[in-house]
């Protein structure tokens, strides 16, 4: 390449430069803040050991009497009060009583300036030494931030090695129109120049097959997952035009039918929405500090106002637990670890709610019932989009519900852990970093 700017070899250099000069404004700004905290310590030390000086001479602080007056001519500096006077004169303090004018106390504050000057700067001039040895650490964290720019110049670099003639331009391009999107075929140019191009090409190829095939699927099980309710909706609707109208029996049960498929439906596309609202990276979380006894001591008021038929137990943690997260989506996620609780757990029996600390910093947030279990083999998919049991076949639902509890979890650096046992239920617990 002909230009410098072009380069990636420059590119790199400019790119260390930036770290450096990032890195020293860093150190700069430490040194100033310094400063700043060097001299108003200086101050504070000589306005602590005046007022000191007063009240050892006189037993108290005039200073901080509310009925002072304070004025200033041309040479003094006056404090007046009841009894004292104390004014500063050139570099000189004097303290005198103010009925006599007899001499209480007579300091010189700036006679040891020279003193307290070299004290000061020498401490400065140490911070700066301390500050200025900390520039690596500051390098290192600046380079890790912008370790993403630095892979491109490197893959830059690395493509700039290559010195490509028209025809290997061509040998890519007939590759890439042969390709079909169905196939599992990966491109191999057979060419050694090319052996990297073609390692970062596969990849990206692999990546977006996974994808198209990840979506395809979805589409496909929202379309099965929504075939039900509409099927389920328009043969009610059918039944009312043809018998709704005289038979009040076929109007009662077709308006029931089609209100419940249709709260059915809803969930559901709510829930699809949800999901492709995260995959897009469209859904906001604001994190906050959490207070875990708090949010699930709400999920357990929640829980015994809407659901009777089960009984339901709180044990919180003995200490305060707090995590940073969104506590509507946490909230969120537990409120469906709960539902599923509710829904594979027979009536009257017990689901119990807990909180508490796990290993290495981390805090949970705890369901458990007894309900029916799940297999080992179904544990393994339960996260899975429209995954359902054999077993939870027969209740209603989705299967969109843990997918979307993982999602937030997920999103929160959390995990689950899960301990089913057919017939005798599941204890499902979110794992969280503590703050």
């Amino acid at each position: 390449m002909s230009s410098n700017q072009n380069n990636p070899g420059s590119q790199n250099k400019r790119m260390r430069s930036v770290r450096w000069r990032l890195a020293a404004g860093q150190v700069w700004k430490k040194i100033g803040r310094s400063l700043g905290l060097d001299i108003t310590i200086l101050l504070v030390i000589l306005i602590t050991w005046l007022l000191a000086l007063e009240y050892a001479t006189t037993g108290k602080i005039d200073l901080f009497d509310n009925d002072h007056d304070f004025s200033v001519d041309e040479e003094t500096y006056i404090e007046e009060g009841d009894s004292i006077l104390g004014r500063i004169e050139a570099t000189k303090y004097v303290l005198s009583e103010n009925s006599t004018g007899k001499v209480i106390l007579e300091t010189y504050p700036f006679k040891h300036a020279f003193i307290f000057m070299v004290a000061f700067w020498s401490v400065f001039i140490s911070q700066i030494v301390i500050h200025w040895c900390s520039f690596p650490v500051e390098s290192g964290n600046i380079k890790k931030i912008l370790e993403p720019l630095d892979e491109m110049v490197a893959k830059a670099e690395e493509l700039a090695k290559y010195d490509f003639s028209e025809d290997k331009y061509h040998v890519i391009e007939d590759k890439l129109n042969s390709l079909e999107p169905d196939e599992e075929t990966l491109i191999s140019l057979g060419d050694e120049d090319l052996a990297g191009i073609e390692r970062a090409m596969n990849s990206l190829i692999k990546r977006i097959r996974d994808n198209n095939r990840q979506q395809a699927r979805f589409v496909n099980d929202a379309s099965h997952e929504l075939r039900t309710p509409i099927a389920v909706i328009q043969g009610y609707a059918n039944m009312l035009a043809r018998w709704g109208r005289e038979d009040e029996k076929v109007l009662d049960e077709s308006i029931t039918a089609i209100q419940n498929e249709s709260e059915n439906m809803k969930h559901l596309v709510e829930q699809l929405l949800f999901l492709a609202r995260g995959d897009a990276g469209r859904t906001a979380i604001n994190k906050t500090r959490v207070d875990l006894n708090a949010l699930m001591n709400e999920v357990y008021e929640e829980s015994l106002m809407i659901d009777e038929n089960h009984i339901y137990k709180f044990v919180p943690s003995l200490e305060s637990i707090y995590v940073f997260a969104d506590e509507g989506l946490i909230k969120q996620a537990v409120r469906i670890l709960v539902d599923n609780a509710s829904k594979y757990t027979k009536e009257k029996d017990e689901i119990l709610l807990g909180v508490g600390v796990g290993d290495n910093n981390t805090a949970f947030l705890r369901v458990q019932d007894s309900g029916i279990g799940m297999k080992e083999a179904d544990v393994e998919h339960m996260f899975e989009r429209f995954y359902r049991a054999d077993e939870a076949r027969s209740f209603n639902g989705t299967g969109l519900g843990l997918s979307i509890a993982k999602w937030i979890v997920d999103k929160h650096e959390g995990h689950f852990e899960i301990v089913s046992r057919e017939e005798l239920g599941t204890r499902i617990g979110i794992y969280l970093p503590r703050a």
